[in-house]
C-alpha cells in the first residue's frame, strides 16, 4: 500500500505558476501509473493528468493543454504537477491518485491523496 500526500497549493493571481507535489511512502512510487485530479465546489472530480510508470507517456485534460505540465521522479518517490498561466477556472482541491493499472488511462485509482487547495484570482 502506498500513502500519499500533496503539497504546494496556495493561492496565486491569473496568469502566475503554482508547482503541486505528491509525495510517496511506504511503497515505490515507480509500481503505480499516476494522476493528477482536481475537484471545484459544486462540481465533479475529473482527471487533469496522468502518467505511466516510467513516464513514457503523459495524458491531458483539454482544459489544461499547453499550460500544466505532470512528470515524476521516481527516485525521489514524487509526482509534480506544474501549473502555468493559470485561470480562475482552475480554482479546485488538487489531488494525487495510483493506479495499479498499466495504461496510460486507468479504469480505477487506488489510493488517493488527501487533497491541496489552489486558488487564483483574476
Amino acid at each position: 500500500q502506498v500513502q500519499l500526500a500533496e503539497s504546494g497549493g496556495g493561492s496565486v493571481q491569473a496568469g502566475g505558476s503554482l508547482r503541486l507535489s505528491c509525495a510517496a511512502s511506504g511503497r515505490t512510487l515507480s509500481n503505480y501509473v499516476m494522476g493528477w485530479f482536481r475537484q471545484a465546489p459544486g462540481k465533479e472530480r475529473e482527471l487533469v493528468a496522468s502518467i505511466t510508470r516510467n513516464s513514457d507517456r503523459t495524458r491531458y485534460a483539454d482544459s489544461v493543454k499547453g499550460r500544466f505540465t505532470i512528470s515524476r521522479d521516481n527516485t525521489k518517490n514524487t509526482l509534480y504537477l506544474q501549473m502555468n498561466s493559470l485561470k480562475p477556472g482552475d480554482t479546485a482541491v488538487y489531488y494525487c491518485a495510483a493506479s495499479q493499472e498499466i495504461l496510460v488511462t486507468p479504469t480505477r485509482y487506488d489510493y488517493w491523496g488527501q487533497g491541496t487547495q489552489v486558488t487564483v484570482s483574476s
